[in-house]
């Protein structure tokens, strides 16, 4: 009996050993049960001294040690203010004042579109323990203090508020807004997602003036939405959508003058189809900065307007042959002197620095950083030591460090070069900073620096979700590059399975997404998507990532070279690389996919329909299938208008090659998708029954551009991976060769014909 005890344990302990050495990823541990969910560090809200930072935490304002980490003080516990004011003690967001002596809190978060949002805000008082409602008449959007914190600006129903803390007094300052035709002080649609936009109004540092957008969007045409909510009759959503050739909102610049109460709308030219990207106080409080683009937006001008006079002078301007970005970087900065500014621009091919002096008959434009690379984020500049921090991409397109150089571009400081990705959050003051640095094998790890580079303590490395990589036995991703037949190198990242054997034949899933300087080969963390990839080479598939012509970090040619055929070289690049790939020993030629979203869709289809010798299947979600049904400011930047540039959209066009279709075709959207209308999804449905093609679609009611909420991702997601098990790993036929459909066979019984 002692024998068999033995080795009937044995023979447990070893199954119980292989089972922990054969654990499989699975997509309820990924999208349901959180289980390889990182640990982040959300981004500091730093105070003014520049060693604390607060945080919400448990409905409460914490104050902590940035160097230590410890809790210095509960700053306001929102609970305890319940009923008072008419708030409901839920605190989802706060702002201090400029002299942090009052805070901003805003609860009953309701969203607008993918960035804005209404809600209910409060004023906190912390010297006189006192909070005071910034408005009762509804929710409310976009709320600021002015910087002496006397005031809070608001907009309401489309029109701009000041409320006057001292007097408890509300000043109406537009009274013409109304829904789907004007807004005065927020966004249309179209600015918020394109130009990343929310607030349309900003005060001047004195706090007598605020300058506010206008949108007269009355000409613009509307797109309705319907909603299914388990009513008698789906309700609907209607809002402006300008659509590629379409009119605009018109946009204009007015400036309230608080000491005299009125409004004078600010002289931007005759010209009215045009873009304002920003607009920007300047350091004098009556001088202030608009950013004027013509609609092909290859022409960029800052007009420097005195507000007092009416004066206007155009201070830089700047011409490309493509198309100009850097309106909507944030990027540009005017220097305490007055009369010179810093940005980044592409003016030698490469993002790079300049700084510019605009005053004065001897005008100067210095460029600081140079080399054939790229500045890809300006963090801010410490005009007391005169340094400009920033992240480039010098040592490789791929990685990403950080740096601090002078202005005048001859001292440069290394503050965070391991190999990967580094992105830095600087302290109010510049004496610290917190770096996070991933790589595409390891995720992110927070660590506190001071000011000389002295690392002070790491907040987080993850060392959890890493031993997680090593319980499930995950593959290290590989990065490579091949030469396409036109000569062009292009970059790539390639997971393989764990027991990978070079003489097996594999089936292979392409990952694209591939805009316009977009990035998606690059040596950083790639989140839920990285463990997903990873479960697919737990069931023996090859997954691989190709960099196209048309993505960032290598130049502005390589990126714009794509300008007015947005999808031509891309596919090109894509259908090359995968005949890379299937030239590869270990690649089963017959069975290659391809995935993409939102841009990344229509990539994927483009690449099934064009290369129909070369792709088995596609799952496109949420593609753009026609340029002419997406919004004016994006495509119009990249492809001009479908009058301008037919051939462009034509031939570039997912719908218009329908009857190409051999291969299998998953095709997933959301319906209430604002920013790719399901309207696509339809429209080359339509195009596939006319040209008889079958595919498989799947749509989700209510749901937006992102498909998420409840059980959304795991159930999107275990339809793909069936997809790709049954469509392309279990393909048991030659690429292009359909299954024939038994014909129904009919009989008669009892008189009734059957199946």
């Amino acid at each position: 009996m002692n024998r068999i005890f033995v080795i009937v344990a044995a023979v447990c302990c070893g199954l119980a050993f292989t089972a922990d050495a054969q654990r499989f990823i699975t997509l309820e541990e990924i999208w349901q049960r959180g289980t390889f969910n990182p640990k982040s560090v959300p981004g500091f809200n730093f105070m003014q001294d520049g060693k604390h930072y607060t945080r919400l935490e448990q409905n409460k304002i914490q104050q902590c040690d940035l160097t230590t980490g410890e809790l210095v003080q509960t700053i306001l516990d929102a609970s305890a203010l319940q009923g008072v004011a008419g708030f409901n003690g839920r605190m989802q967001g706060y702002s201090f004042s400029a002299d942090e002596r009052k805070i901003l809190l805003w609860s009953d978060i309701e969203p607008i579109y993918r960035y804005s949002t209404r809600a209910w805000f409060f004023v906190y008082d912390r010297q006189q323990r006192t909070l005071q409602a910034v408005f009762d008449g509804g929710k409310h959007s976009l709320a600021t203090f002015n910087p002496q914190a006397d005031k809070v600006a608001f907009v309401f129903d489309n029109n701009l508020y000041i409320k006057d803390l001292k007097l408890d007094e509300i000043r109406q300052i537009t009274t013409d807004g109304q829904a789907n035709a004007i807004i005065n002080g927020g966004m249309d649609w179209v600015y918020e997602e394109e130009f990343a936009l929310k607030q349309g109004y900003q005060w001047s540092a004195d706090g007598h003036r605020i300058a506010y957008y206008r949108f007269d969007e009355r000409e613009v045409k509307q797109f309705s939405m319907e909603l299914y909510n388990n009513e008698l009759y789906p309700g609907s959503v209607t809002f402006k959508y300008p659509k590629v050739g379409e009119a605009n909102s018109i946009v204009t610049i007015h400036v309230y003058n608080l000491l005299t109460g009125r409004s004078t709308q600010v002289d931007t030219g005759e010209e009215t189809d045009i873009y304002i990207p920003r607009i920007q106080w300047a350091n004098a409080p009556e001088q202030l900065c608009i950013f004027r683009m013509n609609r092909h937006q290859n022409q960029l001008e800052l007009l420097l307007v005195n507000t007092s006079t009416g004066a206007l002078e155009i201070i830089y301007s700047e011409v490309n042959k493509y198309y100009i970005e850097e309106a909507v970087l944030d990027d540009f900065t005017f220097l305490k002197d007055g009369k010179s500014i810093l940005f980044t621009a592409e003016l030698d091919g490469w993002r790079h620095i300049y700084h510019y002096t605009f005053v004065g008959k001897q005008k100067q434009l210095r460029q600081i950083t140079k080399g054939n690379w790229e500045v890809t984020r300006v963090y801010g500049v410490d005009e007391r030591s005169g340094l400009i921090y920033y992240q480039a991409a010098e040592r490789s397109p791929m990685e990403r460090q950080v740096y601090a150089i002078s202005l005048d571009g001859k001292k440069r400081l290394t503050l965070a070069n391991a190999p990967g990705t580094n992105n830095a959050q600087f302290s109010s003051t510049y004496d610290y900073y917190v770096v996070t640095h991933s790589t595409i094998n390891t995720p992110d790890n927070y660590t506190v620096y001071d000011r000389n580079g002295k690392a002070l303590r790491v907040i987080e490395d993850n060392m959890a979700l890493r031993k997680l990589q090593e319980d499930f036995r995950v593959g290290q991703v590989e990065f490579f590059q091949f030469t396409t037949s036109e000569g062009v190198a292009l970059n790539g990242w390639m997971m393989k399975p764990k027991n990978f054997k070079a003489d097996q034949k594999y089936p292979v899933l392409m990952f694209v997404y591939g805009g316009p300087g977009s990035q998606q080969v690059n040596d950083a963390w790639k989140g839920a998507n990285y463990w997903w990839f990873q479960m697919l080479t737990q069931q023996e598939f090859v997954v691989v990532c190709v960099d196209n012509r048309g993505t960032g970090g290598r130049g502005e040619e390589f990126k714009k070279m794509t300008y007015l055929q947005l999808g031509k070289y891309e596919t090109i690049d894509q259908i090359e690389a995968a005949k890379y790939l299937r030239a590869q020993p270990y690649v089963d030629a017959q069975r290659i996919a391809i995935f993409g979203w939102s841009y990344g869709g229509y990539m994927s289809s483009l690449a099934v329909l064009k290369g129909n010798d070369v792709f088995r299947a596609a799952i496109a979600v949420a593609p753009v299938t026609n340029w002419k049904w997406y919004d004016t400011i994006y495509t119009e930047r990249y492809m001009r208008t479908e009058k301008e540039n037919p051939e462009g959209y034509r031939d570039n066009s997912p719908v218009n090659f329908a009857d190409r279709l051999r291969g299998d075709y998953l095709l997933i959207h959301g319906m209430a998708d604002d920013n790719v209308h399901f309207q696509h999804s339809v429209e080359i449905a339509n195009a596939l029954i006319r040209a008889n093609k079958q595919f498989e679609t799947y749509y989700y009611p209510n749901r937006n551009h992102g498909i998420y909420g409840g059980s959304t991702r795991l159930h999107l997601y275990t339809k793909m991976t069936r997809f790709l098990e049954e469509r392309v790993k279990g393909a048991d036929l030659p690429l292009g060769q359909k299954r024939a459909i038994p014909r129904m066979q009919l009989m008669e019984i009892d008189g009734v014909i059957k199946e």
